[in-house]
């Protein structure tokens, strides 16, 4: 087998996390990281080098692809220089905090030829999965709408996390970007959207600068619809998608963990990761202390829990198959050549135009995927 030899930009909760588990895979080798904080502990632990900069490690020739890991709104200088240096890159979600930059990073890898993946890791959840194949069975019908939360009451932080800087995460939509990309690889892209909310009760030193509840509408061809909510000002927590059908419908729950098909006449039930422990493992978290307004929290010491190593286990091991020749899943096509990268941000970007210009707004108006 031929061996894939990676860097990794951005070695921080998910980036750690990526780097180990891509060093116990056949055939990966980590090279070099590169992070200005966290690099010391992560480079002895897979005895790898560090380089002094983005280039520095991008222009390596020892390095076939560089996985990147950094804050949401550094990703572009990091993609821009791995393909013009002709390394393959996987980049974690969201690829960008703007239309305009992800449709720059997507032409730049097309132009140098290497492989573009988005690390929309939603899309390797067992469950996930099985409800899109369920899906394009008929067994529910036509779907007509769906309807996702991700939700919860976020407590003062001891220190302010990036994830809660709106220039650095984008805020709860582009950082919690997977629910929206889930119902648009199950319902297509939509022609127009709206959103409302704010920051309703997050403000002052102790908090970042994002909005706290955010309510969207996007509409669809051929009258169909989905709502979504994001948030950490709500007590009432819930983390789930939900698919209407004409004939039945399907409960993807990431808080009382599992997947439930709903028909006329019976129920089923599914897992919606690997294994029975590993929902039970998700299922606890949510339950107990460990999230935080539906966020992970985490340090480049900690690994992460059970059912996120798993589903991000999953992630790296195709990435590293496709690396390695595999052939390429029409289920995820779009991961690869920038149609759900593209996808994703088009809807976000133009929901934030429409919360900032109180208006319906057209996808059109931003550009196209």
């Amino acid at each position: 087998m031929k061996e894939i030899r990676y860097g990794i930009i951005g070695t921080g909760y998910f980036g750690s996390g990526l780097a180990r588990i891509l060093s116990k895979i056949k055939g990966a080798r980590i090279i070099s990281i590169y992070d200005p904080e966290n690099f010391k502990n992560i480079s002895e632990e897979l005895k790898c080098e560090i380089s002094g900069s983005i280039l520095e490690l991008c222009e390596r020739k020892d390095i076939d692809a560089v996985i990147i890991a950094s804050p949401n709104g550094m990703h572009k200088d990091a993609v821009i220089a791995a393909a013009q240096n002709k390394k393959h890159i996987f980049c974690e979600k969201p690829i960008a905090l703007s239309y305009e930059e992800c449709n720059e990073m997507v032409i730049t890898a097309k132009k140098n030829n290497v492989i573009f993946m988005a690390g929309h890791v939603m899309n390797f959840m067992n469950g996930v999965r099985k409800a899109k194949q369920l899906i394009n069975s008929g067994i529910i019908g036509e779907v007509l709408h769906c309807h996702s939360q991700r939700n919860g009451w976020e407590e003062e932080q001891e220190k302010i996390s990036w994830k809660k800087i709106r220039k650095l995460s984008g805020g709860h939509l582009y950082h919690h970007i997977h629910e929206l990309d889930c119902i648009q690889f199950i319902m297509g892209t939509p022609e127009k959207v709206t959103m409302t909310g704010g920051n309703l009760v997050h403000n002052g030193e102790k908090f970042g600068d994002e909005d706290d509840a955010l309510f969207m509408m996007l509409e669809f061809p051929n009258n169909r619809f989905a709502t979504l909510q994001y948030g950490s000002a709500f007590r009432w927590p819930d983390h789930f998608v939900k698919i209407q059908g004409t004939k039945g419908a399907i409960m993807i729950d990431m808080q009382d963990t599992g997947v439930t098909l709903k028909l006329p006449d019976r129920e089923e039930k599914f897992l919606l990761h690997r294994t029975l422990e590993e929902d039970q493992d998700r299922t606890r978290i949510y339950k107990g202390l460990e999230m935080d307004g539906a966020i992970m929290y985490g340090t480049p010491d900690k690994t992460p829990p059970l059912w996120l190593h798993g589903i991000m286990e999953m992630e790296m091991e195709f990435l590293h198959n496709i690396l390695t020749g595999s052939e390429i899943e029409k289920e995820f096509a779009p991961l690869l050549d920038g149609s759900a990268a593209r996808a994703s941000i088009l809807t976000a970007d133009a929901l934030t135009k429409s919360l900032l210009e109180d208006r319906k707004v057209k996808l059109s108006e931003i550009g196209k995927i």
